[in-house]
C-alpha cells in the first residue's frame, strides 16, 4: 500500500478477510475490488452524463459503434452485436428505442433483400458527436484528480491486464 494512500473500503474487506481467513491470498481481490468500484463510479457518471441527450449508456454504444464506422455511418445489426458482445435480442431492443428517437434508421440492405442495415440520422450524430465529448470530458475530470505520471502507469498495467487475461 502506497504511504499517503488512504484506506478505503476494500482495504477494510481485505483486513476482515485476513482476520477470518487469514490463508487466503487476497492480493488480486484488492485490485478487482477496485476496478469493478471505479467501473461502478464511472459507469453511473456516464448513465448521468448520456440522459442529458435522451439516451443510457447502451444506446451511446451503439450511436458511438456508428459514428466510429465512418461515412455511410451504418451497419448490419449482426456487425453491432458483435462489436459490441450483444445477443440479437439485446440488440433488438436498444435499436427499437433508437429508432423511436429518430437516431437511427432500419432499412434493407442493398446487397441481401433478407438482411437489414442501420443507419445514424443526422440526428442521431449529432447526439453521438456531443454525447462522445460530454462523455469524455466527465472521465477526464475523475482521471485527472491522479498525477500525470500515475494515469501513464496505470493506463500501461490496466493495458498489460487485459492483454495477459486473454481476447475480449
Amino acid at each position: 500500500m502506497a504511504g499517503d494512500t488512504a484506506r478505503d473500503d476494500v482495504d477494510r474487506i481485505v483486513t476482515q478477510w485476513a482476520r477470518e481467513r487469514p490463508e487466503l491470498e487476497t492480493g488480486a481481490m484488492e485490485v478487482f475490488g477496485r476496478i469493478n468500484r471505479l467501473a461502478r463510479i464511472a459507469g453511473d457518471l456516464q448513465e448521468e452524463v448520456y440522459a442529458r441527450f435522451g439516451i443510457n449508456r447502451g444506446e451511446f454504444d451503439v450511436l458511438a459503434t456508428l459514428r466510429r464506422s465512418g461515412e455511410p455511418f451504418q451497419l448490419s445489426p449482426k456487425e453491432l452485436s458483435a462489436s459490441l458482445m450483444l445477443t440479437s435480442g439485446g440488440m433488438t431492443g436498444r435499436l427499437d428505442r433508437l429508432e423511436r428517437a429518430g437516431l437511427v434508421t432500419r432499412s434493407p440492405d442493398p446487397d441481401d433483400r433478407r438482411a437489414l442495415v442501420i443507419t445514424l440520422t443526422g440526428r442521431g450524430r449529432e447526439v453521438a458527436d456531443e454525447a462522445v465529448v460530454a462523455g469524455l470530458a466527465a472521465q477526464r475530470e475523475l482521471f485527472d484528480r491522479l498525477p500525470v505520471r500515475s494515469r501513464e502507469r496505470l493506463a500501461d498495467l490496466l493495458r498489460d491486464l487485459l492483454a495477459a487475461a486473454g481476447p475480449g
